[in-house]
């Protein structure tokens, strides 16, 4: 269902036929370095809710942890190179989110599902909603197991030495680094389709939590506000992209069954959505500065994933 961006201008769905270019109109403004705070704040939360997960992995604790998670390797990106203990602890905090982030698309999913009015199809409606709910069970139980007590406290472990240890150069600009991260998206050729919208969402998710690390500026602040319209308006797709394809698979033998049906209908509007909130973001952000040349204090921006 990879719908092209001629269409959706057929549609009148798309306003900006230039909306891929980078926007050179604008600049940045002054320098903003990391917020120290900030960045104690980051180490702090995910060392606390970490005790909470292994004791009480609740929804709340587990989308914490996800946040939390990202917030930290957003930091250490800014490091111009990590050592043993930092590149184990990313590897940890990789396995943490993508455990947590099952768990946390399943309860989305249910959620979703539950509130979908449809008459036709209930008995295929109730089935999917046992099979999800029966997936989150075997998800969290491999939550609590890849992150019992021991291996928590490892974590925690080097979670402090990492902060510790973490030198960020002053020269770094996370405004900046989230500015460039965002648009390198947009300067690849091609039409819109679902897999480069999702690519939008990654680079989106990193781009805002490296943005935030500028603490109270107001172009930072800006910047953070556009970034979540667009990581909100890209992940309510996804989400209903995922559920889609789960109620595609679930119902094979009924291509077009009444709750496939319903679903993709929602998916397809959901999708305009997020590109109309993608092409707003795009509008409203100044251009990137230009790449910095490497150097030993070149930050690893690439180390924070999906």
């Amino acid at each position: 269902m990879a719908l092209q961006l001629s269409a959706l201008r057929k549609a009148g769905q798309v306003t900006t036929p230039e909306f891929f270019q980078v926007r050179i109109s604008q600049t940045p403004k002054a320098f903003m370095p990391v917020d120290q705070e900030l960045k104690r704040l980051a180490f702090a939360r995910l060392l606390r809710n970490l005790s909470k997960l292994s004791s009480n992995p609740q929804p709340d604790n587990i989308h914490r942890s996800r946040t939390y998670s990202r917030r930290v390797e957003s930091l250490l990106s800014l490091a111009p190179k990590h050592d043993g203990n930092a590149r184990r602890l990313l590897k940890s905090l990789k396995n943490l989110r993508k455990k947590a982030g099952r768990v946390r698309d399943l309860d989305v999913q249910i959620a979703a599902l539950r509130g979908l009015r449809i008459s036709q199809a209930p008995v295929g409606k109730s089935q999917l909603l046992r099979e999800l709910v029966e997936d989150r069970a075997r998800g969290l139980r491999k939550l609590e197991k890849s992150f019992d007590t021991e291996a928590t406290s490892e974590l925690r472990k080097r979670l402090r030495r990492a902060e510790k240890d973490l030198s960020i150069p002053a020269d770094i600009d996370p405004v900046a680094e989230a500015l460039r991260l965002f648009f390198e998206v947009g300067r690849e050729s091609g039409a819109l389709t679902e897999k480069k919208l999702h690519r939008y969402r990654i680079a989106g998710k990193r781009a805002r939590y490296l943005a935030e690390l500028a603490g109270n500026d107001k172009q930072a602040e800006f910047l953070v506000g556009q970034l979540k319209r667009v990581q909100d308006g890209i992940g309510d797709w996804h989400d209903w992209l995922e559920l889609t394809a789960k109620a595609e698979k679930h119902q094979n033998e009924e291509e077009n069954s009444p709750l496939v049906v319903a679903l993709r209908n929602i998916n397809r509007a959901k999708f305009r959505q997020a590109i109309q909130a993608l092409i707003e973001a795009q509008n409203s952000l100044p251009a990137p500065a230009p790449p910095r040349k490497a150097s030993s204090s070149t930050p690893n921006v690439n180390v924070a994933v999906a």
